[in-house]
């Protein structure tokens, strides 16, 4: 790779590092729990900066490139929401104290920045090799909506989880800790924590869920840089957001209906991408519209107090 095109990556990656470094050393470096204002006010600012980095890509790399990542970052965004689904679960079976979750939220977040960007660049020279590839992934994009319409109701078993089961069963565990710290030292030597547990757990889910969110981006466009950056803005949000919509989300009956449409229709563009091509447009306009009648129907149903289940 030409050091002229690393430069834009050195300038990316130097400005997550700062943005995560001041999210967690300056305005969350006392534990506290997140109110609704504060989630609401930075989520705003996480947005802010996405759009601004919208319009950056717009003005240097033309109108494409600044839909195709408004568009993925849009997709990947209401993909990382799914997850929200599965951390609530997580906390709530840890019993990990409100003061804490930002935390491990943080690191997790750190943890799935690195691991799609490796996830990324492997997908993209996968299908620079292998063009057939993408039939493989528009299949697993089209099974995923099939398996999250089918399984929406399920309650999510988190005590299953083979990672968990496997951490417990082999690695020095201090039960009962209560604080935010992820390692003891004590008498027998280090020791993994409840909340060590529960960061192996959102990673375990995370890579899970990558899964599907990488190659839905490859729907919009294969642009590693495009690729990389709505996805890690989609992500970067993601905590705020979390502690802003935790108590809504379960209210949102019709958004996991939504969101295996979304996926179906990537997955049908991907394996359609060497035959139709569908306009990056048309694929903003299917999520935008898919969204939009999933939350007026889930506002409808829950106003008409019909139980959600």
């Amino acid at each position: 790779m030409a050091l002229q095109t690393l430069f834009p990556w050195i300038g990316l990656i130097a400005l997550i590092l700062s943005l995560l470094a001041l999210d967690l050393g300056v305005f969350n470096r006392v534990p506290h729990v997140i109110s609704t204002r504060e989630a609401f006010s930075t989520s705003c600012l996480w947005i802010s900066f996405a759009l601004l980095f919208n319009l950056f890509v717009l003005q240097t790399q033309g109108i494409d490139a600044g839909l195709a990542f408004f568009t993925g970052y849009l997709l990947e965004k209401l993909l990382s929401l799914d997850n929200m689904f599965v951390f609530i679960v997580i906390f709530n079976f840890f019993q990990v104290s409100p003061r804490h979750q930002h935390r491990v939220l943080f690191w997790g977040v750190l943890g799935a920045i690195i691991f799609r960007l490796l996830l990324i660049l492997v997908g993209i020279e996968l299908i620079k090799t292998f063009e057939w590839i993408l039939y493989l992934f528009g299949a697993l994009l089209i099974y995923s909506s099939y398996k999250i319409f089918s399984e929406r109701s399920r309650p999510v078993k988190i005590e299953t989880n083979a990672i968990l089961l496997w951490a417990k069963k082999y690695l020095p565990f201090q039960e009962n800790y209560k604080g935010r710290r992820f390692f003891l030292h004590l008498k027998r030597g280090w020791v993994i924590t409840p909340l060590f547990l529960v960061l192996i757990t959102l990673e375990a889910t995370d890579i899970v869920f990558a899964i599907d969110s990488i190659p839905a981006i490859f729907a919009i466009t294969l642009d590693p840089f495009i690729v990389f950056t709505s996805n890690i803005f989609a992500l970067l949000g993601l905590r705020a957001l979390y502690f802003l919509l935790a108590r809504l989300i379960p209210r949102f009956y019709y958004f996991q209906h939504a969101l295996a449409i979304i996926l179906g229709f990537v997955g049908a563009k991907l394996v359609l991408a060497n035959h139709i091509k569908i306009p990056l447009v048309f694929s903003l306009s299917v999520i935008i519209c898919t969204l939009s009648v999933a939350i007026i129907a889930s506002l409808w149903k829950n106003k008409h107090g019909k139980n959600p289940h």
